[in-house]
């Protein structure tokens, strides 16, 4: 299916793009007019985009509807300053319950049942409930466009975070990514929970280059076994394994005992061990056991 994104109305846009582009994390945003009228909102056009300076950019874009400007986007305008509360399972209900549309002055932190908690060094107060919250000020607003959907970017310095002790790693020094449950927009009324259950970890190869899918034996390259999630594992190596002598396994010489007169079918039944093995994240194992199989 191709689609020709010039075509589209402006509310078919957003709902292609938000389906497709997910998931996105939530800004719930904390910001006070010039008079001293809070308002609390959650954005999924949200992210981190410098580390050094700390910035992170939201926007509250133009109504699709009618074009008119959110109370978010009007209070940063009048002071430019932030909270951005990071939304957990724990909360979604209530940030959900606060993105609608109050009249101006009203207080969704009360109508959504969350508690103020006075920032140290910017006006907006902060949600208590929240276990991680940046105090920002706002450097820039760039408008995207003047039309209904049209994105405002607010470009944020991160002065002062705050992190609950309850989602620290036992040593205290870094959050412990399987006890913050974020919670993440997708399109419609879809969001996801990040829990122990979902999470995995891929390896970055940092410093050191991996040898590519490229360099990889053609009979490993054209597996039809193997996934390219596979390919990519073996392949994140920082340069081509060897045999190991002393590698011993049990399951791989029962394989070369009962498919000894079948070399393709002892290659299929090779990948798929293989593979069994990549999916619990042993790549070592995964490839001894295929350089075994072509040393055979």
């Amino acid at each position: 299916m191709r689609i020709d994104i010039s075509s589209l109305t402006p509310v078919q846009k957003q709902a292609w793009l938000q389906h497709a582009i997910a998931p996105r994390p939530i800004c719930f945003a904390s910001t006070i007019d010039k008079d001293g009228s809070v308002n609390l909102s959650p954005f999924s056009f949200f992210n981190m985009f410098s580390s050094n300076p700390p910035v992170v950019i939201f926007s509250p874009s133009r109504r699709v509807r009618d074009n008119t400007t959110k109370h978010t986007l009007q209070n940063v305008l009048e002071v430019a300053e932030v909270v951005i509360n990071i939304c957990d399972y724990d909360m979604v209900q209530q940030v959900s319950l606060a993105s609608c549309e109050y009249p101006k002055g009203t207080d969704e932190f009360t109508k959504a049942g969350f508690t103020k908690e006075a920032a140290s060094v910017v006006k907006p107060p902060m949600v208590k409930e929240a276990k991680v919250k940046f105090e920002c000020k706002v450097k820039e607003v760039k408008s995207l466009g003047e039309e209904g959907g049209a994105g405002q970017l607010v470009i944020a310095e991160v002065l002062v975070m705050h992190v609950d002790d309850s989602i620290l790693n036992a040593e205290g020094t870094m959050i412990d990514q399987t006890k913050l449950h974020h919670i993440a927009r997708l399109g419609g009324d879809w969001y996801c929970k990040v829990d122990a259950s979902n999470l995995f970890i891929v390896e970055k190869p940092n410093v050191k280059l991996g040898i590519g899918v490229d360099a990889l034996p053609a009979s490993i390259r054209s597996s039809k076994i193997l996934t390219g999630n596979n390919l990519g594992q073996l392949a994140n190596v920082h340069e081509m394994p060897l045999v190991e002598p002393s590698f011993e396994d049990e399951k791989l010489k029962n394989i070369f005992q009962y498919y000894s007169v079948s070399p393709a079918e002892m290659e299929k039944e090779i990948h798929l061990y293989a593979k069994q093995l990549l999916d619990k994240g042993n790549v070592t194992a995964a490839w001894q056991v295929l350089l075994a199989a072509d040393n055979v």
